[in-house]
């Protein structure tokens, strides 16, 4: 069975130019390179899929005492950014120590790209929900405030879900279908159509389209 993923380090956007010179906005992602660190089966965890590690410079003092034995027991050196994914049909076995590296996908296939967004800190109603806001002028004091949050007489309280302000950003979020535009393996660089979501530095998930066009 074949890894259908990678884990890597978003760096940035920049434009790369077709062959017709239109220019084509991109996202940089160290793609790996990674390590299978430990394989699911079917027999024991009821699915088949393998927990990969992204190589990176980690102390390992920065490691608790489990985290040091999970890895040392599959024979890899320090890692921070673990995560799993589902295994596809394949005639190669996958097994712990096994390296995944940016040449499983090729330029033109689509992916998945998985991140957290920005953290935005406290933000109201207007930003948080794109709410229009009230008039700014002819002595009107309804700025930005949420307005009315409930009913009088039915139901008598505020509806659970009910927009306020709060929280916004530091969401797990999933970017479908992003086309592939150019792979570079001698520096493990994979280069996607558009926006990912997180700041410089973060740590993505990129794995094969699941409901590609």
């Amino acid at each position: 069975m074949a890894v259908n993923g990678i884990l890597g380090i978003k760096l940035g956007m920049t434009q790369v130019f077709a062959e017709d010179g239109t220019v084509v906005p991109c996202t940089a992602i160290q793609a790996g390179p990674c390590v299978v660190i430990q394989r699911r089966t079917r027999d024991r965890d009821g699915y088949d899929a393998v927990q990969l590690g992204l190589v990176e410079f980690v102390k390992p003092q920065r490691l608790t005492k489990a985290q040091r034995g999970h890895l040392d027991k599959a024979g890899v050196p320090p890692m921070r950014f673990l995560r799993e994914f589902r295994l596809e049909e394949s005639a190669e076995e996958t097994k712990p120590g096994d390296r995944v590296l940016v040449d499983a996908f090729a330029a033109g296939e689509q992916v998945d790209v998985v991140g957290v967004s920005k953290g935005r800190g406290f933000q109201g109603g207007v930003k948080r929900w794109h709410y229009r806001g009230g008039d700014k002028t002819h002595g009107s004091m309804f700025h930005r405030a949420p307005g009315g949050i409930g009913a009088s007489s039915f139901p008598s309280r505020v509806w659970p879900g009910q927009h306020f302000p709060g929280h916004l950003g530091s969401d797990r979020v999933t970017v479908k279908n992003l086309r592939v535009v150019k792979i570079d393996t001698e520096e493990n660089l994979l280069l996607v159509r558009g926006a990912v979501p997180g700041p410089a530095g973060s740590y993505v998930m990129i794995r094969k389209a699941k409901k590609g066009k």
